[in-house]
Order: C-alpha cells, then structure tokens, then sequence
C-alpha cells in the first residue's frame, strides 16, 4: 500500500512523472520505519532526524509536518492483512517536479511504502570490506538521501563474494558502515562506534543502541576513527539499523566472533522496541 501526499494507492496504480527530482538527481531524502503491532516504533526520533535533514538540504517544511500528522498517515498506510504484525515503511520526502540542478521550487512530495517486515536475526553472518569506493566523510554522509550508488555497488559485491553485508570506508582508510547498518566494534568492555564525523548515517538504532550502552556499568561507549585492523582484533562486531535491530557478526574474513554482547543487546533493544520508550 502506497501514501502519497494523503491519497492511498496500490503499488500497481502508482507512478512518478518523467521530471520527478528523486528520479532524476537524488533530490530526495528517506527514513526507514519499524512497525510493531501498529506502533510506529522510536518515531519522536526518526520525525526529528526527519526536520533536521529538511532543514540542511534546504526543502520548505510545510506547516502541517506536525509529528501527530506524520505518524496518523503513515499508521493509515498500513494495510488491514499487516495489522498487529511487524512491518517495514519507507516515507519519502522529495522536492516537487522540476528545474535541472536548481529546484523549480522547494515545496516537497512525500510517500509512504509499507511492506511486511519478515527480517529474521542470522545466526550465521559474514562481512568482508568494500574497497572499491569510499563514502566521504562529512555532514552530507549522515543524511539518508537516496543517492545510493556505493551501497549499490558494495551489495552486488557483497553478492558476488557470498556475504551477508560490506564495510565501507571513508577518504581515510578508516570505517564508517555497513551497506545498510551502522557498526559496533567490541574488545574488552569497550565497544567503538564511528563518530558521525567519520561520514556514518546518523542512525536511529544506533542512538538507541549507545544509550544502553552508556547506562552499562560494565561497558565503555566510545565514538571514535576505527581501522579495519581494529575489526580483526576484535572480540565482537555487530550491526544496527531499525530493521534488523542489531545483528550479531560472526565472520569477517578469517576471523570468527563471539555474539554474547550483541544478543544481550538486542534483548533489551527489543524490550523497548514493544514498549516504545527507554528503559529506566
């Protein structure tokens, strides 16, 4: 089922015009959304990294861009065969038709997909890196617009080569994500995360993930450059993103990982998942 600017359409019955600016230069930006039992889960955030990157990429927000009215059209998107189930949705926002490099206009479109979400947590998981192409670092990197091109490439890779997702690496050789995760390096009790500043996707899972972290006595939280070298040293590696949650690694190259630490966090990441609020 398909939302656009509030009119409800089947997949098949829906199409974009020829001058569509997403289509044709990227011009556009987008959140992924995790539904469960018809709860739009961790919304406060994503609808604020939503405002946030409308406001760096210069679109007009309109004034109706309420959080209240964000959330009613996305939970009236849901189809009645996904009610009470786990779902996926992708709400689109894209500067209106026209203009070539220079927008016609700044008024925006937007569209909401909702599918069934049946991800299922791997037991098994291998990565490897990506050296093809580099993500830059920089302000632009942590905003998910849609020019997908590198995650695009380290996914044929990733299929190519049997994995199960890629590292990608900034300008400097150091790590910034996977394909479609943010990561976390674990060794010892201290567990390292991209700093934003490496170029990485400022990630809501990620957010939530840090947080539990940063209450955990037992655990050091830093934002930090990390090296692949760092990965092959490491006693866990795991991935988030609101999806997957976070997905343990068990593989990357020669090296197997333990997933203690990741599966003890996605435990509690679940549990506030259902709830929709942090854990006290």
């Amino acid at each position: 089922m398909l939302n656009f600017n509030g009119d409800l359409f089947n997949e098949n019955d829906f199409s974009v015009a020829v001058n569509n600016r997403a289509f044709k230069y990227g011009d556009s930006i987008f959140e992924t959304i995790s539904i469960i039992n018809n709860k739009v889960v961790f919304w406060e955030d994503h609808y604020f990294r939503l405002m946030a990157s409308m406001r760096m990429l210069r679109m007009e927000i309109p004034m109706k861009f309420t959080l209240e009215f964000i959330e009613q059209e996305i939970l009236k998107t849901i189809p009645i065969e996904l009610a009470n189930k786990k779902a996926r949705v992708r709400l689109s926002i894209y500067r209106k038709d026209g203009g070539l490099y220079a927008p016609r206009t700044n008024e925006v479109d937007y569209l909401i997909e909702v599918y069934e979400n049946n991800y299922q947590t791997k037991k098994a998981y291998k990565i490897d890196l990506f050296k093809d192409f580099y993500n830059y670092s920089g302000l632009l990197s942590t905003i998910k617009t849609t020019n997908r091109m590198l995650n695009t490439l380290a996914s044929i890779f990733m299929q190519e080569n049997d994995l199960d997702n890629c590292v990608l690496l900034n300008e400097k050789k150091g790590i910034v994500e996977a394909t479609n995760a943010n990561i976390f390096v674990v060794k010892g009790n201290e567990i390292k995360t991209p700093a934003l500043e490496e170029g990485c996707l400022k990630g809501i899972v990620r957010k939530k993930v840090i947080e539990i972290i940063e209450k955990n006595e037992d655990f050091r939280l830093v934002e930090t450059s990390i090296s692949p070298f760092e990965m092959q040293k490491a006693d866990e590696i795991f991935l988030t993103n609101s999806i997957i949650g976070i997905q343990p690694v068990t593989n990357y190259r020669k090296k197997e990982f333990k997933t203690e630490i990741g599966e003890k966090l996605s435990a509690n990441l679940k549990l506030q998942q259902i709830i929709n609020k942090p854990l006290v």
